[in-house]
């Protein structure tokens, strides 16, 4: 996905897009939910709203993708989707306990039946030996099954954002192919 940006409108002379990869995994996405008559909502973090650009690139997509909050700041995070103080506070913003409690948001305001978010550190700053760059805690909610996943991955800060965009569209993916 990655794509260079210029003001000197003659460089950017190809239209954004998806590698034909995830372009094929979306695809099968909205399929899924589209035979299911269901929808998908998302709340991102350090994804900056790539997973929504994802979903959006595809033609028809507004058939089976609802809505999207990039809720970067911790107040975005309580404010739009009701984490708490003591969540973030105890755990921090890249942890289960928000992703979950993101989760929990998204659904009570969209209504949507599948729902994916995703706080992490996609460096090169900000990490910890606890918490390394790289590492991204993911929330999904499909229909009444409910999971937090942390990955760790490596590489400079867009492939960081690259890595969890692609994870969390091929989970979406799996999680509906169980059901």
């Amino acid at each position: 996905m990655s794509t260079t940006f210029s003001t000197d409108s003659t460089v950017n002379t190809s239209p954004l897009a998806l590698d034909s990869a995830l372009s094929v995994q979306v695809q099968a996405l909205g399929d899924a939910l589209r035979a299911k008559g269901w929808s998908v909502s998302s709340a991102e973090s350090c994804t900056g709203g790539g997973i929504a650009f994802a979903f959006t690139s595809v033609s028809g997509s507004s058939d089976w993708f609802n809505q999207s909050w990039v809720t970067y700041s911790n107040d975005a995070k309580q404010s739009l989707l009701g984490v708490t103080d003591q969540t973030l506070l105890k755990h921090g913003a890249v942890s289960k306990q928000t992703v979950k409690e993101m989760a929990d948001g998204v659904h009570r305001n969209s209504g949507a039946q599948l729902v994916v978010t995703v706080s992490g550190i996609a460096g090169p700053g900000g990490g910890s030996e606890e918490k390394p760059v790289g590492t991204v805690w993911f929330g999904f909610l499909c229909d009444q099954q409910e999971e937090q996943i942390k990955k760790v991955f490596s590489g400079d800060r867009d492939e960081v954002r690259e890595h969890a965009i692609t994870f969390a569209i091929t989970h979406l993916v799996r999680m509906l192919s169980e059901i």
